[in-house]
């Protein structure tokens, strides 16, 4: 983890204070913007080649604390994907329903299929966040889930599903500043909540969750992104998406280039039997 994104890989131990949330990798913001648009494009060209080939899923997991970014990261993703094949997905508090069912019923039901691609604004790691923080299921619960999540995505990967999963990560300064910047625009004012404030009080504790979660559900990596320049979490995000997905080009390229030659041959013995049907 020399530099940022920092990868998460199974059995590595993490420290969140050792990682800074201000890093930007060495670029300057200018440089960074151009590289993440020239990356966008690509980012566009494998998710269309993932939409056809149709032998993929992709699952995209946003996580961070209140005003990490998760939504401005969407939107900036959003640029550069097929709309036609992708897919929001939020998790807010669970409903009844919800609650009478195991905790990742209603996340196996939202995942994507072959060809889609979901993007989680929190996840099933809320099952090991917020739970744990206000103890809203005992510990030896949620000890439990964090295997239970493992297996989760063992098998969503065994099923063809590409994971990939972020934990925005932004400084107590950004996160202060930004919630006063909500009270001054008022084209912002409506995300105010009393909620974002009461939960900065359990920064200590959120800390230890995420670590916690970040070490015992890497088998499927993590990838830490450095959130308190807006500029740099795109270009992580966006190069990191990107290098996921380039090992799939070439068997996406092939079964559709085998798709195309009997495409063309089905045209071919049409158009060879048109003075018969004239």
């Amino acid at each position: 983890m020399a530099k940022p994104p920092y990868r998460i890989d199974s059995g590595e131990r993490v420290n969140l204070a050792k990682l800074d949330p201000r890093d930007d990798g060495g670029w300057e913001r200018e440089a960074a913007e151009a590289r993440a648009e020239e990356l966008g494009r690509e980012l566009e060209d494998l998710q269309e080649l993932q939409y056809a080939a149709g032998d993929h899923g992709l699952l995209i997991v946003l996580q961070g604390r209140d005003t990490a970014g998760k939504d401005g990261t969407i939107r900036y993703l959003l640029q550069h994907m097929n709309a036609q094949g992708t897919r929001i997905q939020p998790f807010k508090v669970p409903t009844p329903k919800e609650l009478s069912h195991d905790f990742l019923w209603r996340v196996h039901a939202v995942t994507p299929g072959r060809s889609e691609t979901v993007i989680f604004n929190r996840s099933h790691y809320e099952d090991v966040l917020v739970v744990r923080v206000h103890n809203l299921v005992p510990e030896s619960i949620w000890k439990e889930r964090y295997e239970m999540i493992n297996d989760f995505e063992r098998l969503l990967v065994k099923s063809n599903t590409i994971i990939a999963k972020f934990m925005l990560h932004i400084s107590k300064e950004e996160q202060e500043e930004r919630l006063l910047e909500r009270e001054q625009e008022t084209e912002k004012a409506w995300k105010l909540s009393v909620g974002d404030w009461k939960e900065r009080e359990y920064w200590d504790a959120y800390t230890e969750a995420y670590e916690a979660a970040l070490e015992r559900c890497s088998e499927v990596p993590w990838h830490v992104i450095p959130a308190d320049k807006k500029w740099y979490r795109n270009l992580a995000i966006t190069e990191t998406l990107v290098e996921i997905l380039r090992p799939y080009r070439e068997g996406w390229m092939e079964k559709l280039g085998k798709v195309g030659e009997r495409a063309k041959a089905e045209l071919s013995d049409f158009r060879a039997q048109a003075p018969r049907r004239a």
